[in-house]
């Protein structure tokens, strides 16, 4: 079974999806919304019809899923595309707009162009694993088998 931050690496990796893309520094993606919806979610006009990917069509479904898996929304601008350090956080209702849509751009530290390895750390904050976490308490995950070393 492929977890929610590695359909997302995968996605982010494979050339032939043009929708989501790292930033200059592969330590941070950005989704064109609109693009998004159409090629992975399969809304509009040139959805592909492949299997689904997620089991949603609705973007904010996914945005939902990326703050439950720790992911951050950055600020568009500019530099976003160049950064190498941690970026500041968005302001929330950031809502920039570029010919094709919206462009989000997301971090996690555990999320990396180079380090597939760091996926296990990307927990999903249920209820259980967050009353884990404040006990002290190890969360653990591991690595689809393809990926382990």
């Amino acid at each position: 079974r492929c977890t929610f931050p590695m359909k997302l690496w995968l996605l982010v990796n494979s050339p032939r999806v043009q929708s989501v893309r790292w930033n200059a520094g592969g330590e941070g993606f950005f989704i064109d919304q609109r693009l998004f919806e159409q090629e992975v979610l399969g809304v509009g006009p040139s959805a592909a019809g492949e299997e689904e990917i997620f089991k949603t069509k609705n973007f904010s479904s996914i945005v939902r899923q990326l703050n439950l898996h720790g992911f951050h929304k950055l600020k568009v601008g500019a530099a976003s595309s160049a950064v190498r350090s941690r970026p500041s956080p968005a302001t929330a209702g950031d809502g920039t707009s570029y010919p094709d849509g919206p462009l989000h751009h997301f971090w996690n530290p555990h999320f990396r162009y180079d380090r597939p390895d760091l996926l296990v750390e990307i927990k999903r904050l249920t209820k259980a694993n967050k009353e884990k976490l404040n006990a002290g308490l190890e969360v653990t995950s591991r690595l689809p088998d393809d990926l382990q070393h």
